[in-house]
């Protein structure tokens, strides 16, 4: 997006400011983007710590997070549903299926495809993971009120609404 007419009026006027060789400031506590990054990093640094104590890394969490909720997707539609390359998928998916949390199996309608099932093993890590997530966000939002939690979650959607409108 470097055509300056695609830019809302503030950061047209910024790139207009950096152009007569002034400074552009824009301090990282009121941006959104690295307080959502910068509370994204603590959030995962401590459910991390909580789920690896059952052998569970974070990269492996996000891909039983989905199959908890949808088991015997295709290798690709878990890549997309999770949000990562297919490269990343594999990766994660061969020391998942190492550990015997999931298994692939060849899809009976098209050859090509690969389908991804929980074993036993992946599936009773639900009960003893999401324990550990809920804690995380419970503890998260201690001392915020319900009205501005919800306030909180309201926004995010909004706010992915209106980037997924322009992501490439």
């Amino acid at each position: 997006m470097s055509d300056s007419s695609n830019l809302v009026p503030e950061a047209q006027a910024a790139q207009a400011a950096a152009a007569q060789g002034k400074d552009v400031e824009f301090q990282s506590e009121t941006s959104v983007g690295y307080l959502l990054r910068d509370t994204y990093r603590v959030f995962t640094k401590v459910l991390q710590a909580r789920i690896s104590a059952h052998g569970v890394t974070i990269g492996q969490w996000y891909f039983l997070r989905v199959l908890w909720e949808e088991d015997g997707l295709t290798q690709r539609e878990l890549s997309q549903r999770v949000g990562m390359m297919e490269p990343t998928t594999v990766t994660a998916l061969n020391g998942m299926e190492k550990r015997d949390y999931v298994k692939r199996v060849r899809n009976t309608d098209d050859k090509r495809k690969v389908n991804i099932y929980l074993t036993d093993r992946g599936r009773a890590l639900r009960n003893t993971l999401l324990p550990h997530a809920i804690d995380v966000n419970i503890r998260a939002v201690a001392g915020v009120p319900l009205a501005d939690v919800e306030a909180v979650r309201r926004t995010l959607h909004a706010m992915k609404r209106n980037l997924d409108g322009i992501a490439p």
